[in-house]
Order: C-alpha cells, then sequence, then structure tokens
C-alpha cells in the first residue's frame, strides 16, 4: 500500500471513530435530558430612547 493510501486510511478511521463516539455522546445526553421544558425568558419592553436634558 502507497504512503498517500495508508495516510488517508489513517485519517479515516479517525474521522469514524471520532464521529462514532460523538454520536454515542450526543445519544446519552438526549437521552438523559430533563423532561421539564425551561422557562422562557418574558420578553422586555422596547427601550423608548431619551434625550439628554440640557
Amino acid at each position: 500500500m502507497s504512503l498517500s493510501m495508508t495516510i488517508f486510511s489513517m485519517i479515516a478511521a479517525w474521522l469514524a471513530i471520532a464521529f462514532a463516539m460523538l454520536w454515542g455522546i450526543l445519544r446519552i445526553a438526549r437521552r438523559h435530558a430533563p423532561a421539564v421544558p425551561v422557562p422562557v425568558r418574558r420578553e422586555r419592553t422596547p427601550l423608548v430612547p431619551r434625550h439628554a436634558t440640557a
């Protein structure tokens, strides 16, 4: 096998392992996420521009 094919195979294998680990972590995180929805912040009233008084 040529050197370039060996390097490509190593990088491809590394990427496959990295994506598999990422998928596993995301799967576990989704499974253990709290069932209670996160409260939504209330919208703030828009600020009225105030002019400096002299």
